[in-house]
């Protein structure tokens, strides 16, 4: 229980890192969305009654010359777009009645009838809908855009430094500073693409290329499906290929063994043999905490020279690539759009593909979470700087134009079915219908909301309490 009160302290302490850039970003993204509803809204010709950042009671807003009543509400987690003649934000009815300022209700006149949401036609009805899930993957490559020229991409090269023995890279015959060119005929530019592709492929076989003494060659490779627990306790499933990439380096003092020899609390000896097999194949076993693995690297004597020179500052680094970190690549206005329409279509269809996995249950529904995790995962990109605060907020801004294009009623994407039916049968479905039809649709969002937080704090609870 210990390590529990210690991860409630984290937190509790740093607040404003967690609490606040979860709901500055959260904040950003629901305005965002709202405001593609609202625009085109207006372009269309829709009185809009309310524009509603959160849910609840009025914290603070003003009434704008058109009538829109702008305003911030007590739960933050959320808003929401009233247009005229609705019944309620979720656009769930309509009513051709409204109550004049006297408390009275009356039939609405020609004109005000010409302004209200339900009024318009089914293709200006369902481009307002569309309007604000297609917005938030609009934000999400302008700002990656914008991130991409002002300050360049970061990537790590797809290149191998290290390989686990008895691991699925070992198996396959990858081997230390092969360099991946592809996976199943896709491109790879950076070592973070490797990463999210076997992510997610679990343990489906894929095919390699890569370049190895400058020739060409393909590999078949199986990942091996494992289960990770990160230091809140969330499950996470994904594949494992058992490889280190250039932006990793060895502290030389875990290392216990070297070419089967054991140096194990003598760490000159260490450096003395690694620096004699500097360019080589070298065996090594490593030992950090009570986790021991045996490794096959090749470090480049070109980035290794420190470690025969104990003064210098980096005696004990072991680079294990031909440059440790990453890569800045710069882009003009039309590459900088290029890579970022490429990265959002590549997070929407791993995004899909997760959830796919999830509902043939090929990856556990565990995964799922909730208000908690992504408060949890915006306080570490925080922590980590702009960049990261920024393509987390990209990444978000996806996965909430992605989710509410599903179609479930309440949800955008639920409208947008019910449109298409109209359009197909030249008449809207019924209000009794779907009045059925949102009744259920809450009904799976709470559930879903319910279980995605309950699954965060158990998750928490357990692996905290265990440890």
């Amino acid at each position: 229980m210990d390590s529990l009160f210690e991860l409630v302290q984290l937190v509790l302490g740093n607040i404003w890192t967690y609490g606040a850039t979860f709901l500055a970003v959260l904040g950003i993204l629901v305005f965002v969305h709202e405001w593609g509803h609202y625009i085109v809204a207006r372009l269309c010709g829709v009185r809009v009654e309310v524009f509603s950042i959160g849910f609840g009671k009025e914290i603070w807003g003003w009434t704008a010359k058109s009538g829109t009543r702008w305003k911030v509400s007590l739960f933050p987690l959320g808003g929401y777009v009233k247009m005229f003649g609705d019944l309620d934000p979720a656009s769930a009815g309509h009513s051709e009645e409204i109550e004049d300022g006297s408390g009275q209700v009356r039939e609405m006149t020609q004109d005000e009838r010409s302004v209200a949401f339900f009024s318009k036609s089914v293709w200006k009805r369902a481009l307002i809908v569309f309007a604000g899930p297609a917005i938030n993957f609009l934000f999400a490559i302008a700002i990656l855009s914008i991130l991409y020229m002002a300050i360049g991409r970061p990537v790590t090269p797809p290149q191998v430094t290290g390989v686990e023995i008895g691991g699925a890279a070992e198996k396959a015959g990858l081997l230390p500073q092969d360099i991946i060119k592809s996976i199943d005929g896709q491109k790879i530019v950076s070592f973070d693409e490797v990463r999210r592709f076997v992510m997610l492929r679990l343990d489906q076989e894929m095919i390699f290329q890569i370049e190895r003494d400058g020739n060409l060659m393909d590999v078949s490779v199986t990942p091996i499906k494992m289960t990770d627990t990160d230091r809140f306790g969330f499950v996470h499933e994904r594949g494992y290929l058992g490889v280190i990439g250039p932006a990793n380096g060895i502290d030389m003092s875990h290392i216990s063994a070297v070419n089967g020899q054991d140096t194990k609390g003598n760490l000159t000896l260490a450096h003395d043999l690694i620096a004699k097999n500097l360019g080589q194949d070298i065996r090594i076993k490593t030992s950090i905490d009570t986790h021991e693995s045996e490794l096959l690297i090749k470090p480049p004597a070109e980035m290794n020279e420190q470690i025969s020179k104990p003064e210098s500052e980096y005696y004990n680094a072991l680079f294990l690539g031909v440059r440790p970190g990453n890569e800045i690549i710069s882009y003009g206005p039309v590459g900088a759009l290029g890579v970022a329409i490429s990265e959002t279509w590549s997070i929407t269809t791993e995004t899909l593909k997760a959830v796919g996995q999830m509902v043939t249950g090929t990856r556990s529904a565990k995964e799922l979470g909730g208000i908690i995790r992504i408060g949890a995962i915006a306080g570490d990109m925080a922590q980590q700087g702009f960049i990261s605060i920024v393509v987390f907020t990209a990444l978000l801004s996806i996965n909430l134009g992605l989710i509410n294009l599903f179609p479930i009623p309440m949800l955008d994407g639920g409208h947008l079915l019910f449109y298409g039916v109209e359009a197909i049968r030249g008449k809207p479905i019924s209000e009794r219908v779907q009045e059925y039809a949102f009744r259920f649709g809450l009904v799976v969002l709470v559930s879903l909301m319910a279980f995605s937080n309950l699954n965060d704090v158990l998750q928490m609870f357990v692996f905290n309490s265990n440890s």
